[in-house]
């Protein structure tokens, strides 16, 4: 267990630690100075003798080091308030225990100390006024115990209640990341580099690969402390202190607010959407995008903050927002943000992590608001259904690892949830989402053939641009492939089709193809261009490209350029050509191409170029090679 003290400065919280442990709580010369603590201070002791060690967590009481106090709180499992008999309740308790409700910490013990400076009056006095403080927040009825640090009056009480409290507390050990938030770092002699900081989830072990800050550096765990004493392994709830080793590591590259995580975790992030509480003691509403200082672990950052929901938030009340930061975080759905002014010197309210990858655009729309919804009202299990279901292009299994702390294996997808393998990765999508994906592409194909009964169906780009626009091209690929495996759409070339479509030519256009197809055919590997055609025929022009075009369409010619048709006949020729020069000369050139078939250089040319575009061939420079998964070279291997 991890205690934290927390309360105004001078109410005797370092002091009440000694009395409690036996053990000096401010270390640093210039503190025991001044009699003030101005940064983290570290206490490990046992409870009872004999027993497991207890971290406590010395933090700052002065306002000037709050954010020194913040960077401790984060990690800690109950609270110790501190509140002195003499002054009472002060402003810095009553930000102090804002900042523990916003942190999610559910349990607390109070300790009034100095008790033996006042009446017992006054001790009455003081009781009452903290339970006024407790009762309409989440530690109301937390227990209250008088105590001096001078007299020990009431110290063995208080150690009393932190055993029972220790009893009942055990960290859940699910099978996810190792994280910790770094809150120092120091070199030691003979050993190196030394970070310290609170495990918030998982487990670490000596040798284990773990990877440290936002770039993401590779480091190892040479050996590990912890709560103070050496251990092969440490888990979440700990205090651990790890010795790293990494290629040219040195203590000045790590920074407090850093993460230990492992590397499948690792996933820095400038938009965090929220669940924000803004406190009641604020003396004016919260506006759309303000500047503020954002606690998140052992993090400080400055970020805006983008309201989801109205432009305004009055004092006490909730909404969804957005952090917008200008450094990047590392976060998970659940942890816990502090938000204080762009001055760093009033606490402003704070709340859960909901989506750590937030989206730029349209966060306000309502199927983002709904996502919202039920992040904040369940995990992994509970909202997953939801995100899907207002999700047009699925979800990334990988992002979702990330965003929970929830490895893939330790899933059990409803049959809600169906995953599909795009070219990208995989990805989940609602059952129903996906079927109704299947539902639309079919419809918008159909209109394409109303709205086009002259053409045979659009190529793949084309069907994207008419269906599915927003639909990321690996996602619409694999639905297409789906459709095509299942025998709804059909592919004739590049050409896509509803199965009963077919493109039918007019008694004009029979007539007028019975008199063209000679004309290409006797032309062979030279034939004649549309104009051409149509003057020999004295047909119209356009109408002859037009009929042209839709036998092209319908896989009976050939388009190598605008305006030049090759029937299927001719064109299974040129790819035995092709086939010919590679079998004896291991190599196709444009030159032996163009001696092959007696024409000109250019005419060789625009047919290569051709049997680039269709797959026939793969283009080194200047010379070719028949690819080897060619649709067209097997089939004229096998005649």
């Amino acid at each position: 267990m991890i205690v934290g003290t927390a309360g105004h400065i001078d109410h005797g919280k370092t002091s009440l630690l000694r009395a409690l442990t036996g053990v000096e709580g401010d270390r640093r010369r210039e503190e025991r100075e001044r009699g003030m603590t101005i940064d983290l201070g570290y206490v490990y002791a046992p409870l009872i003798a004999d027993g497991p060690l207890t971290g406590f967590i010395d933090v700052p009481g002065h306002e000037r080091f709050v954010h020194n106090m913040l960077a401790g709180a984060s990690g800690i499992d109950l609270v110790l308030l501190v509140i002195a008999a003499d002054d009472g309740v002060m402003p810095q308790t009553r930000e102090h225990l804002a900042i523990v409700e916003l942190l999610g910490i559910e349990r607390a013990i109070v300790a009034v100390t100095k008790c033996d400076r006042v009446e017992s009056v006054r001790l009455d006095e003081v009781r009452r006024e903290i339970a006024g403080l407790l009762d309409s927040g989440a530690f109301a009825g937390a227990p209250i115990f008088p105590v001096s640090s001078v007299s020990n009056e009431g110290i063995d009480a208080l150690r009393g209640a932190l055993i029972d409290a220790e009893k009942t507390f055990a960290h859940e050990q699910p099978a996810n990341g190792f994280r910790l938030a770094v809150d120092r770092a120091f070199s030691v002699a003979g050993a190196g580099v030394v970070v310290t900081g609170t495990a918030f989830s998982g487990r670490v072990a000596v040798g284990d690969q773990l990877v440290l800050g936002n770039t993401g550096r590779p480091v190892r765990v040479r050996g590990l402390h912890a709560q103070n004493r050496e251990a092969q392994h440490a888990s979440a709830g700990q205090r651990v202190a790890l010795n790293l080793s990494g290629e040219r590591l040195n203590v000045e590259q790590i920074h407090r607010g850093d993460w230990l995580q492992a590397d499948w975790l690792h996933a820095p992030t400038n938009r965090v959407d929220i669940d924000l509480h803004l406190l009641a003691s604020e003396k004016t509403p919260f506006k759309h995008w303000t500047p503020v200082h954002v606690h998140l672990g052992a993090q400080d950052v400055t970020a805006r903050v983008a309201l989801l929901e109205g432009e305004v938030l009055q004092p006490g009340e909730r909404a969804f927002a957005q952090l917008v930061l200008n450094a990047p975080v590392h976060a998970v759905h659940g942890d816990r943000v502090v938000l204080r002014d762009q001055s760093a010197q009033r606490t402003l309210g704070g709340g859960a992590v909901l989506d750590p990858f937030a989206p730029a655009r349209h966060r306000r729309a309502e199927p983002r608001r709904l996502q919202l919804q039920a992040l904040a009202e369940g995990g992994f299990e509970a909202s997953l259904p939801a995100l899907l279901a207002h999700s047009d292009g699925g979800v990334e299994p990988r992002r979702l690892e990330r965003q929970f702390n929830r490895p893939a294996v330790d899933w059990a997808l409803p049959d809600s949830v169906v995953e599909i393998t795009a070219r990208q990765g995989k990805r989940l999508f609602a059952r129903s989402r996906w079927a109704a994906w299947h539902a639309h592409l079919l419809a918008r194909l159909r209109v394409f053939h109303d709205e086009q009964p002259d053409e045979l169906g659009p190529d793949r780009d084309r069907l994207r641009r008419f269906a599915a626009p927003t639909l990321e091209r690996p996602v619409f690929t694999a639905l297409l492939e789906t459709l095509i495996a299942s025998g709804d759409v059909q592919a004739s070339g590049p050409w896509l089709h509803l199965p009963d479509h077919q493109v039918r030519l007019t008694g004009e256009e029979e007539r007028l193809k019975t008199e063209v197809m000679p004309l290409l055919l006797v032309g062979h590997f030279d034939p004649p261009w549309v104009r051409n055609v149509a003057q020999t025929l004295g047909a119209d022009e356009a109408l002859t490209r037009h009929l042209l075009r839709k036998l092209a369409r319908l896989g009976q010619l050939h388009q190598v350029v605008r305006d030049l048709f090759y029937p299927e006949a001719t064109v299974e020729e040129l790819a035995s050509v092709v086939l010919r020069l590679e079998r004896e000369e291991g190599i196709i050139r444009a030159a032996a191409f163009r001696t092959a078939l007696g024409i000109g250089r250019k005419r060789s040319i625009q047919i290569l170029e051709y049997f680039d575009r269709i797959g026939l061939t793969r283009r080194f420079g200047n010379e070719r090679k028949v690819r080897q998964d060619s649709a067209l070279a097997g089939g004229i291997r096998s005649l």
